[in-house]
């Protein structure tokens, strides 16, 4: 008898363990997995919601099956339509949702109309439904997905503001430099943007909201107001269950909670006291289960990436990468530590009249950080270095930053 294997949750992780695997994938969502990196293209029109979509799963998957129950003893999930579903071994892929701040006029789970969080193909499509040319629109949030949100709406022609409670734009990735190219390039798009900029409260009209209320008692008059303030963990099904939870499902280098026979992954997983919040870390986290899997139920995988995944997990060195497309397209890359410590050599090189700018950060004999924009020529090499964790060659560090030998640099 085949062992049935359930997964909770359509994003990328439990999408990709079902491509791999003959699961019974239950997806909350109405739609059929999708790529959410590509949610802004939507929203800016680049794609439409059908471009975007993943490769199928190996099993028919159930979409608009809300899990909300998991039964430890039995071994079923109840879904909210009352349904349970049974298992052997399952997997939760729930993911995470965007986070709501504490502003004055938002309160509840009803959002006043023209509030919009940005997570979903449903958040993309009711957005793009609201915003017409020159709609005032506020992004609060100037992190990857605040800058994403507010460049799209730009290319729809809205009237954006981008407001950044921190000193500056992607500051968990970029360096002052970087990220003072980014907001040039985001500001040549029309978009306005604010940092140190701490927004304080909602204004409404008849449950729709009119204005955006700053800290120091400014007001941005607004008719849509996207919030990109980050994600957290969706945990609550996991908890109720009884899981060990921190910020994540807590998982071990098998992707298995304190249950052996209930493992998590993706954005929803903590392993060694982490939550990536990233597609790579999600796939490589879907990738190993799915060895384990198969290894502990004989289940055969198909779509096996190369080279094949280990059947166990031992953390990932995320790469974030972004595209901002417009007159100008912008690529960037950044990793690791972008910000050097007393004693860490760092090379630098700019050309401004390309707008590229590359910068790595090497302590001793390890690469351990790096950040590009406008040229992304070299980012393989240096990601290959900074992931294999090796010691660098005897060379001059300038190396690691020219495929072409460089023109300029300062170190």
């Amino acid at each position: 008898m085949s062992t049935r294997i359930v997964v909770v949750g359509g994003g990328t992780a439990g999408a990709r363990l079902a491509r791999r695997l003959p699961v019974t994938l239950l997806g909350e969502e109405p739609h059929a997995p999708y790529n959410r990196v590509l949610l802004a293209d939507v929203l800016a029109g680049r794609y439409a919601p059908e471009v975007i979509a993943l490769p199928g799963t190996r099993e028919p998957a159930r979409l608009g099956a809300r899990a909300v129950r998991i039964d430890r003893a039995a071994r079923t999930v109840e879904c909210a339509d009352g349904s349970r579903v049974g298992y052997d071994r399952l997997v939760l892929a729930t993911g995470s949702n965007p986070v709501l701040p504490p502003l004055r006029g938002l309160r509840g789970a009803a959002l006043p109309e023209g509030v919009h969080p940005f997570r979903t193909l449903d958040d993309c499509l009711a957005l793009r439904a609201a915003v017409r040319p020159g709609v005032r629109a506020v992004v609060v949030g100037g992190g990857l997905l605040g800058v994403s949100a507010a460049r799209a709406l730009a290319a729809l022609g809205a009237d954006v503001v981008l407001a950044q409670q921190g000193e500056r734009l992607m500051e968990r990735q970029l360096d002052a430099h970087a990220s003072a190219l980014l907001r040039e390039h985001v500001e040549s798009l029309g978009v306005e943007v604010h940092t140190e900029c701490r927004v304080a409260g909602l204004r409404q009209r008849d449950g729709a909201v009119t204005a955006v209320e700053l800290a120091d008692g400014f007001v941005l008059d607004a008719r849509v107001v996207v919030l990109a303030c980050g994600v957290r963990p969706r945990v609550a099904l996991a908890r109720e269950a009884g899981l060990d939870v921190g910020t994540g499902i807590v998982v071990d280098d098998e992707l298995r909670t304190s249950d052996p026979l209930i493992h998590a992954v993706g954005d929803c997983a903590e392993h060694a006291g982490r939550v990536y919040g990233l597609a790579g870390p999600a796939l490589e986290q879907a990738d190993a289960l799915a060895e384990v899997l198969a290894r502990e139920t004989g289940a055969e995988v198909s779509d096996a990436p190369e080279p094949a995944a280990p059947a166990a997990y031992t953390g990932t060195r995320a790469l974030t990468r972004l595209t901002l497309a417009g007159p100008r397209p912008l690529d960037l890359a950044a990793f690791g530590e972008v910000t050097a410590r007393p004693g860490d050599d760092t090379v630098q090189l700019t050309d401004p009249t390309r707008g590229a700018y590359r910068k790595v950060v090497v302590r001793g004999d390890r690469l351990v950080g790096g950040v590009l924009l406008g040229d992304l020529a070299a980012v393989g090499a240096l990601a290959r270095a900074w992931e294999g964790d090796e010691a660098l060659p005897e060379a001059p560090l300038l190396h690691l930053l020219t495929h072409d030998g460089g023109s300029r640099h300062e170190r």
